[in-house]
C-alpha cells in the first residue's frame, strides 16, 4: 500500500478492503463500491487469465480497476472517468494502494472516439454501466450517485462501442448490464462489432426475478455462447451463497454473514 494512508482520507471518507490487501477510499454518504464492480472484477479475472494492458471504462472510484491491477501486478492499467469527482477519487486510491506507477486515470467521456483510440489497445476492457433509462426513477441528491445509476452518458450500447475501438486481437470485454430486457447486453455487443462468448443472469436474492445479466465479449469470431445457470447472491433467507462467498474470498476479502437483503444496486 502506497505511503500516508491516513492523509489520504477525508473527514467525510472511508477506507474499506478491496482485495486482501488493497483498499479503496469511498465516500460515507454517497457513490460507492456496489456489487456490480465486484462482480464484473471477478469474471474479469477468471475469464481472462493474464492481461498486460487494461482499460477500465467509466472507471468511477477506480474498485474494477484496482481489483485487476491486484490479480495483474505486472500489467499497465487505465481508467477513463468523466466526472471530476471521480477522477480525483480514483487517483487517489492508486496512490493509496502504490499502483500509480503502472495505473493512470484519464478524465474523458467513453463516447468520444477519438479519445478511446488514442489511448491505445488492450488485452481486457472492463466496463460497468449504469442500466436505469434517464426518465426511470427520481435522480438521487448525489449528481455522483445519479450518474453512477442512471444512463445519463448511455449505457451498454455505448460502452460496447468503445470496447470495440479499444480492443486489441483476442482481447475480452467483460460488462454488466440490467436483466430487462435480457438479451439487451448480447445485441449492444454484436451491433457494436463484437462476438458474445458468455452470459450469465444474476439474482439478487432466492426467489427473485435477475436483476443483473453478466458478458463477456470479443473482436473475434465466437461460436456459441456460454450460458450457465443464473448466479444467485443471497439465499431466501438473506444469508450469502456458497457462490457469492467464494467470489468475494477469490480476492482475499473475508465475509461475514450478512442477514439483511441489499438494495439491487447497493454496495456489496
Amino acid at each position: 500500500m502506497g505511503a500516508g494512508p491516513r492523509r489520504l482520507v477525508g473527514t467525510d471518507e472511508q477506507s474499506v478492503a478491496l482485495t486482501r490487501d488493497f483498499r479503496l477510499i469511498q465516500k460515507r454518504r454517497g457513490h460507492r463500491y456496489s456489487v456490480d464492480d465486484m462482480l464484473v472484477a471477478h469474471l474479469a479475472l477468471t475469464r481472462c487469465r493474464s492481461a498486460q494492458r487494461v482499460l477500465d471504462l467509466g472507471c468511477g472510484l477506480g474498485s474494477v480497476l484496482l481489483t485487476t491491477a491486484w490479480a495483474f501486478p505486472a500489467a499497465s492499467l487505465v481508467g477513463l472517468e468523466v466526472l471530476p469527482e471521480h477522477v480525483a477519487l480514483a487517483r487517489r486510491n492508486l496512490q493509496l494502494n502504490g499502483c500509480q506507477d503502472r495505473a493512470r486515470v484519464v478524465e474523458g467521456d467513453l463516447r468520444d472516439a477519438r479519445l478511446v483510440e488514442s489511448l491505445g489497445t488492450f488485452d481486457l476492457v472492463t466496463g460497468s454501466p449504469p442500466y436505469f433509462g434517464p426518465c426511470s426513477g427520481t435522480p438521487c441528491a448525489d449528481p455522483a450517485r445519479t450518474a453512477a445509476h442512471f444512463e445519463l452518458r448511455g449505457g451498454v450500447e455505448e460502452y460496447a462501442a468503445a470496447a470495440y475501438l479499444a480492443l486489441a486481437p483476442r482481447g475480452m470485454f467483460v460488462t454488466c448490464a440490467g436483466a430487462d430486457p435480457p438479451q439487451r447486453a448480447r445485441e449492444a455487443v454484436r451491433r457494436a462489432g463484437l462476438s458474445p462468448l458468455y452470459q450469465q443472469a444474476v439474482v439478487p436474492r432466492a426467489g427473485k426475478p435477475p436483476f443483473l445479466t453478466l458478458l463477456v465479449a470479443t473482436r473475434d469470431t465466437a461460436g456459441p455462447v456460454e450460458e450457465p445457470p443464473p448466479l444467485v447472491l443471497r439465499q431466501a433467507d438473506g444469508r450469502l451463497t456458497a457462490e457469492h462467498v467464494a467470489i468475494r474470498e477469490s480476492t482475499g476479502v473475508p465475509c461475514r454473514d450478512q442477514r439483511r437483503s441489499p438494495p439491487e444496486t447497493g454496495e456489496v
